[in-house]
Parts: structure tokens; sequence; C-alpha cells
């Protein structure tokens, strides 16, 4: 069974640049964030349609590199998870078939990305000024599926934290 480790976190914490850096150190495959691509195409608001349309497609991506994965683990640069904590703010209630999968698609590790790097502007971003609000929502999503989880901070040795723990989470598996 491929192990799925997960890089999550609030806007602008470093999480693509993070994932595509682990995948290179430890040789393996990633699963790209399907939302970015799909929102730089949205023409209007996002809707509840959309929300679940860019879950089906971080699922579908993930199972395409799941699919081809030669090692024992994968890079997802985040999850749909990030689907219910945006559809939750933005639209008030997140599709049903996101609730329903919370519990079905799990992942064996999640790294936690903190707010600690500096806001960078982005026009996929929205809110520099609530990255503690989405911090405490990630922890209190994360606590809620008992995920296990590991918070990464950091800004000129984060990569090394990062492996560090996904080192100790490899050795544990053992």
């Amino acid at each position: 069974m491929i192990k799925k480790i997960a890089i999550v976190g609030p806007e602008s914490t470093g999480k693509s640049t993070l994932t595509k850096s682990l995948a290179k150190h430890y040789q393996t495959l990633w699963v790209a964030e399907f939302a970015r691509y799909y929102c730089a195409a949205l023409t209007g608001p996002c809707t509840m349609q959309d929300e679940t349309n860019m879950f089906h497609g971080q699922v579908a991506l993930e199972e395409s590199v799941l699919a081809m994965a030669e090692k024992d683990f994968i890079f997802c640069d985040t999850t749909f998870l990030t689907v219910k904590i945006w559809s939750d703010e933005m639209l008030g209630e997140t599709p049903q078939i996101v609730l329903d999968a919370l519990t079905e698609r799990t992942y064996d590790l999640y790294l936690l990305l903190d707010i600690d790097l500096p806001w960078e502007e982005d026009p996929l971003r929205d809110f520099p000024h609530m990255r503690e609000h989405f911090m405490a929502t990630w922890y209190k999503e994360l606590d809620n599926l008992g995920a296990n989880y590991v918070l990464i901070r950091g800004i000129e040795d984060r990569l090394d934290n990062a492996i560090t723990a996904i080192d100790v989470f490899l050795s544990q598996q053992k």
C-alpha cells in the first residue's frame, strides 16, 4: 500500500514549493493542487458546483499519480480537505460528497505548514489578514479527523524540518 503524505496549511505557507522539493529529495512522485489550475480559469465567483468539481479533480489527480508510483509513498500538494475549509468559509457549507470522503480517503501523514513565512501576493490568494484564522481552522479540521500530523515551521530550515518529520514517520513504518 502506497502511503500518502499531504502538505497542507493556509495560503502562502510554501506548500507547493515544499512538496516539489520533498519529491525531489526522496525521488518520488507528487500530486499537484488541482484547485489552483481550476480557479485560475474561473470567470466568476466560485460556486458549490465548482467546489465539487475541485474535489473530483483533486481525487482524480491523486489516483493517477498513485497508479504510476514506484516508491512506497507520494506527496500531495494539499488535499480535498482544502475544499471543505474553503467551502465552509466562502459558501457556508460543504458539498456532501466531500464530507462523505473525509473518513474514506485518508492520508498517512499531514505536514501542516505554519504561517511563519512572509505573505506573498498571488492573484489566487485572498486572505492575507486571516492567516491566524485559517491556521486555527486547519488545526481543528485535522484534530476532528484524528489525523496524524506534524507542524512544520521555519524559513531557512523548513525543508530540513519536513525531512526530519518524514524520516521519523518512515522509520516508524518499518
